[in-house]
This record gives structure tokens, C-alpha cells and sequence, in this order.
């Protein structure tokens, strides 16, 4: 069966991008459909730990911010995309807490974690479960509101654009088809514009931090859909994912180093301060090619991370999570080093986009990991990746609402084509240039 759905605006992805641009949409009144390829909760998004970076202390600055950027992506960022994310972190943070997310607290102001690569405390966090309390939170708001509905269980298949139909005019973004996992059905999506947050590809990769759903397939739709993409050669890869068979693509947040956590080797032999000057707080690329040099050079299968010269209640208080855990794999972070190997992290490059997150396919928007906006180069500073997010949509969301007559004037805006044009949507998948 293939069933028809209209909508002015198709965001794919439930993720913070995705569900931060449907909500700020629908606070317009403006509907917007929401595709999920699984649950809400499955994204990669509720698995970041650290926090978001953000200047928000007097004694921090954008320029300071946007050099430590530079330096992690070893200067082949864009230095107008660079400053234009840090310039608008201390916003997005600030609507993040109007939307009540709760982030840690000490006495009356926030607490600022510090992470590789950032040369001040500067990361906002929900203890060492950000990405879960951020997302919990939107993804609350948004399946309360009347003007957002939810598709779960939809995989993306391929975009629907005017040159694979045969119609005249500048080739345009008219929608995609999807799979109704459930029901077994493809869905064509009619919609005003496309907007993918699909999410980064690291599950190419065998070892990675992320989940099962981050298989790039957004990137690979736009290629289809003849976007450009770039930088897919630059995978970040994090330095400390747990090393233990039953703990699969679990993280070591990069704040348990921030808080004075040692690397070393399985000796007890730190090593950080023979591959940089910055030691264990070196940028992430850094830190995870000095690991797989130890180990290779050792021949053990790790090193460890080490923060028991802290005090058992400053670790449980810092990383609950975290130390819950390892607590699960025979593992006490207050008493016992963690084995921890490199893992795939984060995909620093994708499709293409303008600082008003608008791909070069007409009606077509992306955000979030599945882009190349520039602001990573060939690495991402820790705990910048939600910030692209909500920077991202944010722009997004103004370039859409200055076109909101066009969007917003109901189904005859909408695309309209005879169906029978694309007697099987399966041969839009074939699609190569």
C-alpha cells in the first residue's frame, strides 16, 4: 500500500536539531510532521553525556571559544560559521532553560564543566546525562503540542524532488517516502520543505559510541538528491569508550578528565604528557591517536582512565550515571581505574549547508550531524556538536518563518503531482550521478 501524508513542513529526525525546529515551528502555528526511525529516545542525543559548550562566563569570551574551535578542527573550520555558533550559544542555552530543561547547579548559579581542547570552563550539563535531560524535555513538549505529529517506526527512503518526476522549473525538494516499519507500508510525504536531521553515520564503523540508528541515511539521500557533501573523511573518534565485552559503545564522558581523570597505561604509567603539552585535556583526535599508539605499542588491549584521587562522593555526585554503570560490569570508578579504548564518535563532515541551514536542493534544510556546516573542520571540540544543533535550527527555524506566507497557506501550496508518474517508489532509490 502506499498511502499519501501532506504537511507544510517535514523534519526527519527526532534528535535535538529535529525536535528543537518542530517545536520552535509550532510555537508559530505552524504544523509540522515529525518522522522517527524508531522510538523518540533512540537518536544519538539522549546518549551525549558531557554538556553543551557555551561562553557563559565573564571570564570567558567568544574569541577564546572560537579559538579553541579553530585549533580542535586544526584550522580547516570556516571562521565565519565559527563565529557565527559561538556568538549565538549563550541564546539557545537560555531557551533551553525557558523550555525547562534542568541543567546542574552550584548554590545560585550553573555549574561550567571543562573538556579537551577548551582552554576555559565553559560546558553547561545535567550531571553527566545532558543529552538525556535535553532531550527528554523537548521530546516531552513536543508530543504535547497540538501543531507537531509524531511518525515513529518511519525509516526515510529516498527524497522526492521535481527533476526525478519529469516537471519543469528549478529543481526542488516535493517530499520523501518512508517505510512504515511496523506496518510494512510505504508512506509518500507531500511537504512544503524538507528538513533532515537524520543524524551522523559512525555505525560503519564496528566500535563506536553511538546507537544502531546512526547509519547516515539522510547523507546518502541528499548525494541521491544531488546535494554536495563534504569532509566525510574527517570521523572523530572518542577517546575513552568503556573496554568490557557486555558493555556495548558505552561512553566515558570527556568531563570525568575535565575533573582531573588520568590516563594510563596499564602499568599505572600516565603517557598523555609525551604526545602534548596539554596532556589528558588535549583536543579529542589527539588524545585518541596517543591511546591507539600505547596500546598498539604495548600490545595491551587498553588503557585506563583514572579519577580515584578524588573523593568517592565528588565522583557520585558528578557522574551518577556513569558510575552506576560501571558499577554493572564489576567496575567502582570511586576505587577502580576504567578500561577504555577509542571508539567512532561523530561524523564532522555531511551535507552542505548556509548559516541558514539550507542545502543547495531548493525547499530542502539540513541540520545538525548529518551536515558540513563548516564549524568542525577535521576534528569537533568536545561538547560543540548539541550546540550545532541548536545554533543550526535556530536558523533554520528564522529563515523558514520569513517565508512562512508560502509555507503556512495550506494543502494547495503544497506540492501536487499524478502519482501514477512513479509507478514504484523503489526506483527512486536507484537514483546515482
Amino acid at each position: 500500500m502506499n498511502a499519501s501524508i501532506q504537511t507544510p513542513i517535514l523534519v526527519v529526525g527526532s534528535g535535538l536539531a529535529g525536535l528543537t525546529l518542530a517545536l520552535k515551528l509550532a510555537e508559530q502555528n505552524l504544523e509540522v510532521c515529525i518522522l522517527a526511525k524508531s522510538g523518540l529516545e533512540t537518536g544519538s542525543t539522549a546518549w551525549a553525556q558531557g554538556g553543551i559548550a557555551a561562553v557563559l562566563s565573564s571570564e570567558d569570551s567568544f574569541e577564546s571559544h572560537a579559538a579553541d574551535t579553530m585549533n580542535a578542527g586544526v584550522e580547516l573550520n570556516h571562521p565565519e560559521t565559527v563565529d557565527y555558533v559561538v556568538r549565538n550559544g549563550p541564546a539557545v542555552i537560555q531557551w533551553l532553560i525557558d523550555q525547562g530543561t534542568e541543567f546542574t547547579r552550584v548554590d545560585d548559579h550553573y555549574h561550567l564543566t571543562r573538556e579537551g581542547g577548551h582552554s576555559h570552563r565553559r560546558i553547561i550539563h545535567a550531571a553527566d546525562a545532558t543529552g538525556l535531560a535535553v532531550h527528554q524535555t523537548l521530546a516531552s513538549r513536543c508530543q504535547e503540542h497540538p501543531n507537531i505529529r509524531l511518525y515513529d517506526s518511519y525509516v526515510a527512503i529516498d527524497l522526492i524532488t521535481s527533476r526525478k518526476l519529469g516537471l519543469p522549473g528549478t529543481n526542488r525538494c516535493l517530499g520523501l517516502y518512508a517505510l512504515n516499519t511496523a506496518s510494512g507500508d510505504i508512506i509518500t510525504f507531500k511537504a512544503g520543505r524538507v528538513v533532515l536531521a537524520t543524524g551522523g553515520c559512525s555505525k560503519v564503523y564496528l566500535y563506536t559510541s553511538h546507537p544502531d540508528t546512526s547509519t547516515g541515511d539522510g547523507i546518502a539521500m541528499a548525494w541521491r538528491a544531488g546535494c554536495s557533501i563534504g569532509n566525510l573523511e574527517f570521523t572523530q573518534c572518542h577517546p575513552t569508550c568503556l573496554y568490557h565485552p557486555h558493555a556495548k559503545s558505552f561512553l566515558i564522558s570527556e568531563a570525568v578528565r575535565g575533573e582531573g581523570g588520568k590516563l594510563l597505561l596499564a602499568n599505572g604509567e600516565p603517557f598523555m604528557h609525551r604526545h602534548d603539552e596539554r596532556g589528558d585535556l588535549a583536543p579529542r583526535d589527539i588524545v585518541a591517536r596517543a591511546i591507539d599508539y600505547e596500546i598498539k605499542k604495548s600490545g595491551e588491549d587498553c588503557v585506563y582512565l583514572d579519577i580515584t584521587h578524588r573523593s568517592p562522593e565528588f565522583i557520585r555526585s558528578h557522574f551518577p550515571n556513569i558510575y552506576k554503570r560501571c558499577l554493572k560490569f564489576g567496575l567502582d570508578m570511586t576505587r577502580d581505574p576504567l578500561p577504555v579504548v577509542p571508539a567512532a564518535h561523530f561524523t564532522c563532515g555531511g551535507i552542505y549547508t548556509d548559516l541558514k541551514a539550507r542545502t543547495d536542493l531548493a525547499q530542502l534544510y539540513a541540520i545538525g550531524e548529518c551536515t558540513f556546516t563548516g564549524l568542525h573542520g577535521a576534528n569537533r571540540l568536545a561538547s560543540n556538536s548539541l550546540l550545532e544543533c541548536l545554533v543550526f535550527a535556530d536558523a533554520a527555524f528564522r529563515d523558514l518563518m520569513k517565508n512562512r506566507e508560502s509555507i503556512e497557506i495550506g494543502p494547495e501550496f503544497l506540492p501536487s503531482w499524478d502519482e501514477s508518474q512513479v509507478s514504484d517508489p523503489d526506483e527512486q532509490i536507484v537514483v546515482s550521478h
